[in-house]
């Protein structure tokens, strides 16, 4: 018997392009919450639903373990969860309903469930949790426990005779080190290290240096953290390094921070701690251009084993980037591009289409940037407003009829931009397409240069051209029409 089961609602499976992708991630934030309790003398147990096929796998789980509480805890260090994708929020409701069948209180933490409490206190959650969750849940589960009021409890949404009651949030944590390592112990790591060999990829774990963010891009969302930024210690996050790599053999990593390392010398001093516990390893990492730049941080990244860093281009256009609050400008972009390859860093970028105000210029400001830089990969999407933004406000009123994806590869255009969704999911492919182009031009420079340096891959991105280059054309013809059908 338990006191406590922990779940999320994040399936990969009911994502397709997650999914064949073929590198999930374990629910890193679920498995922070679930140590933090069982640190405070709960029996607790972790279902993870990531690599399921059904919600309804729960039930025997539950029915087993007869929990007296459940927790749907969503992992908040995955992005995707940010998105509340209806996929997920309709498994997170069947959830619910088997929880309640079988008499648990139901406790939900999660950024579509801060955005939304009252759908989820509608589908039988009797607490949501908003913010960052672990003090609040520890209250909430201590006073349950103990059959004591829980109605002046921070950061909580309940129902009081049909009335919705929604509390201050809690303050947020700002020593991360007095957190427990998350408990990995409570789920079984092999399928996703599987999973990855399967893909062809190198087993990889998450792990978060930080938590928050302190920039104000207006279209980017903070339900969990808000607009602060706290940091574990270089030593904190070696430690969990070398336990992950000498209990499960582990040395890559993604370091799924929105901005990582941003405190000033965080990196530095975590190289000299690596060296100091003669760990080797590899990760990757976001973070900001403009960020990069200062001092010897590529240098100090470089060397500490940084293999590839995603950054928030978002656009080619300064005009774009302005109108964001981005606060990085195109220059930068170039600048840090250029710092990375020279360490022998791959550069990725995240790429934004669709902003208010776009028009064609700045589309293809933007990919000329990318066919000039060309960058080691692109994720490319489309504006997507997420609640509590600056620009959800400004289009709320187009949301009427699609406030969320279904999945991460949707890319609806959920308000009135300058084209239509058509146009965006068309120039999506156009732009993958053109990168490839340039992506083998440059090796074809190189093969010239020395052939026996390019890799398999390299020489199969020479070989593709002879499809790439008819189709992109193809699709900028017709670009190009629909571009004038809208004017």
């Amino acid at each position: 018997m338990l006191d406590v089961v922990f779940s999320h609602s994040y399936y990969y499976k009911f994502d397709s392009k997650q999914w064949k992708n073929k590198t999930p991630y374990p629910p890193l934030g679920t498995l922070y919450a679930a140590s933090y309790l069982r640190e405070n003398n709960y029996k607790v147990g972790v279902f993870d639903a990531n690599l399921l096929d059904s919600p309804l796998e729960i039930r025997p789980y539950l029915e087993n373990t007869t929990p007296s509480i459940f927790v749907l805890y969503d992992d908040g260090f995955n992005y995707l969860t940010k998105m509340c994708l209806t996929t997920m929020r309709e498994a997170a409701f069947e959830m619910i309903k088997i929880a309640k069948n079988i008499n648990c209180k139901v406790i939900v933490c999660s950024s579509d469930s801060t955005d939304h409490y009252e759908k989820y206190l509608d589908a039988g959650a009797d607490f949501i949790i908003q913010g960052e969750g672990e003090i609040s849940l520890k209250e909430l589960v201590d006073a349950l426990s103990k059959n004591e009021d829980t109605r002046l409890i921070k950061g909580i949404v309940f129902k009081d005779n049909e009335e919705i009651i929604k509390n201050p949030k809690h303050p947020v944590l700002r020593n991360l080190d007095e957190l427990p390592m998350p408990a990995w112990d409570l789920i079984d790591l092999e399928p996703y290290r599987e999973i990855w060999r399967s893909g062809g990829n190198e087993f990889t774990l998450n792990i978060a240096t930080t938590r928050g963010c302190p920039f104000k891009c207006n279209w980017c969302a903070k339900p969990i953290y808000g607009n602060r930024y706290n940091s574990h210690s270089p030593e904190y996050i070696t430690r969990h390094v070398k336990y992950l790599s000498e209990t499960y053999g582990v040395n890559r990593f993604w370091m799924c921070d929105d901005i990582f390392g941003l405190k000033p010398n965080w990196v530095q001093n975590f190289n000299k701690e690596l060296k100091k516990e003669q760990l080797n390893i590899r990760y990757y990492i976001q973070s900001r251009v403009d960020l990069l730049l200062k001092e010897d941080t590529i240098e100090a990244l470089a060397e500490s084993g940084l293999e590839e860093v995603w950054v928030g281009a978002e656009s080619g256009s300064q005009a774009i980037l302005d109108a964001m609050d981005k606060e990085t400008t195109v220059e930068q972009i170039y600048q840090a591009t250029k710092l990375l390859k020279e360490k022998n860093v791959r550069v990725a970028f995240f790429i934004q289409f669709g902003y208010l105000g776009e028009t064609k210029a700045d589309i293809d400001k933007t990919i000329g940037m990318i066919k000039e830089l060309v960058p080691d990969n692109i994720g490319v999407s489309v504006s997507y407003p997420l609640p509590g933004t600056k620009f959800y406000d400004k289009v709320k009123d187009d949301l009427k009829l699609k406030a969320n994806w279904t999945d991460s590869d949707d890319l609806a255009m959920m308000f009135k931009g300058t084209y239509n969704t058509s146009f965006y999911r068309k120039l999506q492919r156009y732009v993958h397409k053109e990168y490839r182009i340039s992506q083998a031009y440059d090796n074809l420079r190189t093969f010239f240069k020395n052939p026996l340096k390019l890799s398999k891959h390299q020489y199969r991105s020479l070989a593709l051209l002879c499809y790439y280059l008819p189709s992109a054309f193809l699709d900028k013809m017709l670009l190009k029409t629909m571009q004038q059908n809208n004017d």
